[in-house]
């Protein structure tokens, strides 16, 4: 199946806001990298939707755009304990029988669920409705921890900001790291971040941090990912101890910083195996990697293939 081009996000009355914000951010034009999809927000009936915070938009576009679009998205309601109307429900049926991409945001796994969409997948939602979610549709894995969960030509993800996470993602494995990261960029957010809800309930995980000490070390680190970047290192350039730079990275990140410089470098192999012809060896030591063989264990590790595999699969990819 070929990348997706257009997208349709179903959203219902009582839409969230910061849903509709999320959709509309990361799949408008950003730059030449990232020309932007042609994307439409539908809903049950065109015209006034009231949302989550009571301000009203104008939808023209009807259920019928769930027929025609690649990448189907059910963004969160407020009302997600009722079920979609059936109209809806055979809505998202026909679009993942036909083969489109059907994904959700948040609580509008909900709606997928109804759907029978996720009946014998795993999949996820908000870590506060995540035992609603299974004690209603037992026949679903739902994973209350996980970011976001891909199944494939299904896949949910989890609430609030979380949305940024999948559809980055949905970027990532469709388009590549290339045009994810240029996107990320724009909305000023991470790339990719690892691990699950629980982790970032306390704190978000930001590129950047608002300790000014941090936030030069942090940029100096990306200035200087091909060396091996010990903690001490960082903890020096910062002027703390070990024990105390781990403390407040975390509480300033939400991560650690042996996970953040991880993330850092797996996603910039990503991009130089998009966009150079640079050898594996050489990637290996741009991104900090003493090796190739270094590598490739950690990214078939963390990203499922190894990194010639990768290669192949986005050289071909418009």
């Amino acid at each position: 199946m070929s990348p997706f081009a257009t997208v349709a996000a179903y959203t219902p009355p009582g839409v969230g806001m910061l849903a509709v914000g999320i959709v509309t951010e990361v799949f408008a034009p950003h730059g030449a990298s990232a020309p932007g999809f042609d994307l439409a927000l539908c809903t049950d009936r065109p015209g006034q939707v009231p949302t989550d915070v009571g301000v009203p938009l104008t939808l023209t576009h009807g259920l019928d755009r769930l027929a025609e679009a690649d990448l189907v998205i059910a963004l969160p309601w407020a009302g997600f304990r009722t079920p979609p109307a059936p109209a809806v429900l055979d809505a998202l049926s026909a679009a993942h029988e036909r083969g489109a991409l059907v994904a959700a945001h948040c609580v509008g796994a909900f709606a997928l669920a109804a759907a029978g969409l996720l009946d014998g997948r795993r999949a996820t939602t908000h870590w506060r409705f995540a035992g609603l979610l299974a004690a209603r549709h037992p026949e679903v894995s739902v994973e209350a921890d996980a970011l976001y969960v891909d199944e494939g030509r299904v896949v949910t993800g989890a609430g609030a900001a979380a949305g940024f996470d999948l559809c980055l993602h949905l970027l990532r494995r469709e388009y590549g790291a290339a045009m994810a990261n240029a996107v990320a960029r724009d909305v000023v957010l991470p790339s990719h971040r690892d691990g699950g809800q629980a982790q970032y309930l306390a704190a978000p995980v930001p590129e950047d941090c608002r300790d000014e000490r941090l936030a030069e070390v942090l940029a100096w680190a990306r200035q200087n990912l091909h060396e091996p970047l010990p903690v001490a290192e960082l903890a020096r350039r910062a002027v703390m101890s070990k024990r105390s730079f781990a403390r407040r990275f975390t509480a300033a990140t939400g991560t650690t910083p042996h996970a953040w410089l991880r993330s850092l470098r797996l996603s910039g192999a990503e991009e130089l195996l998009e966009t150079t012809d640079l050898p594996v060896e050489e990637i290996a030591r741009r991104v900090g990697y003493g090796s190739a063989a270094v590598l490739r264990e950690q990214f078939v590790r963390r990203r499922g293939v190894p990194p010639r595999s990768y290669r192949r699969s986005f050289t071909a990819t418009p």
